[in-house]
């Protein structure tokens, strides 16, 4: 049978309360219609007073109200920790921050130098003050930084949220929510659709001073190394100040996961990398971050190398991949997704542990999309 525009317009508002906040594109999908007729159903809804759209979001329009007033039963004070000056995380917590905004949490946003263990004074100042919750978007530039916040975080009693960041295994971190990309997924995209153009030498140059960096490597040299269409790969540091550990070697080929680390390419020559390229006969470069691949789309046309009919480049972040002269292809995590996720989850357990309920921690991934420019 058939459901009635009643029927449908009621479920709206039952996904509303659940969900709070939503993406028009994703309350489409969760009623199973077209976008078409979900824009008619809110356009009414909108002009009756029960929901209110803004920036391709809806929610309803009494909790809009209620967020947008200055009365003391605001949600809370959430707690938003990023590093300063990262494009990347930068765009991550600008998301959080919309989200609390429009739910009605206050969105305190504390900036961390780029120094070791940054987050350490932060958390314990924010323990001992009048904080509902935390969303942490950590730089964690090694494993051991890693190790030295997840240690803190294992017995901070606050709801807190991870951003662009899962625990490890070793700490699992069991009573932490976590939201971030899955970067396998980004790095399989960019291979199948250079093996799509027809690369078979294919070099990934990506940083070692991040999880997200040492995510997109590792996830390179295990999709690289059984791929059938693969003629040649090799993994190398990107970065001068790039940190060389367990997984800050060169790899290449099938060998990888044995080769040892084969020394450093010549970071004072800025001509390196491009040199490689033409050394090892490579004609399509994945390489993190924006920046890295915007000198390198430079660097090789330079060297009279033609991007991409001699050497195709995609760039890991897409921050600023589309401003070069030449447009770079690049994968783009959803990081504003990221975000908007991570303090919509964030919310949701504040509200169920004042309400006595039972917590699940969740591990949550989006997935990264391509964007096809011209350096492909």
């Amino acid at each position: 049978m058939r459901e009635s525009v009643e029927e449908r317009r009621r479920r709206i508002l039952d996904v509303l309360d659940q969900h709070g906040e939503v993406k028009v594109a994703h309350l489409a999908a969760l009623l199973n219609v077209s976008m078409v007729t979900v824009r008619r159903d809110l356009e009414v809804m909108s002009n009756n007073g029960g929901v209110q759209r803004r920036h391709g979001m809806v929610a309803r329009a009494d909790a809009v109200a209620a967020s947008n007033s200055d009365d003391s039963a605001a949600q809370g004070t959430v707690a938003i920790i990023a590093p300063e000056r990262h494009s990347y995380l930068g765009a991550v917590t600008a998301g959080a921050r919309n989200y609390l905004m429009y739910s009605g949490y206050r969105a305190e946003l504390h900036l961390t130098p780029n120094t070791a263990n940054p987050e350490r004074q932060v958390i314990e100042e924010i323990s001992r003050g009048n904080v509902d919750g935390l969303l942490l978007a950590p730089r964690w530039r090694t494993l051991e930084q890693e190790d030295a916040a997840a240690a803190l975080l294992e017995n901070l009693a606050l709801p807190t949220v991870l951003l662009e960041r899962h625990p490890s295994r070793t700490l699992p971190l069991e009573s932490v929510d976590s939201v971030c990309s899955d970067h396998w997924h980004g790095v399989h995209l960019a291979i199948e659709h250079l093996i799509s153009r027809g690369h078979g030498r294919i070099l990934l140059a990506a940083r070692q001073d991040s999880p997200t960096a040492r995510a997109v490597n590792t996830a390179f040299a295990e999709i690289a190394s059984a791929h059938p269409d693969i003629e040649h790969w090799m993994t190398v540091l990107s970065a001068p100040d790039a940190v060389v550990g367990s997984v800050g070697r060169i790899a290449e080929d099938e060998s990888a996961a044995e080769t040892p680390h084969r020394g450093y390419p010549d970071h004072d020559n800025p001509q390196w990398l491009a040199n490689l390229v033409q050394e090892h006969n490579f004609t399509a470069v994945l390489i993190h971050s924006d920046e890295n691949a915007l000198v390198l789309s430079q660097r090789l046309t330079a060297s009279a190398m033609r991007v991409p009919e001699d050497c195709a480049v995609i760039a890991y972040d897409d921050v600023v991949a589309g401003l070069g002269s030449t447009p770079l292809t690049a994968v783009s995590p959803p990081k504003e997704e990221v975000g908007r996720t991570g303090a919509m989850l964030l919310s949701q357990r504040i509200r169920a542990e004042r309400s006595g309920e039972l917590w699940t921690p969740h591990r949550v991934k989006l997935l990264p999309t391509l964007r096809i420019r011209a350096s492909t």
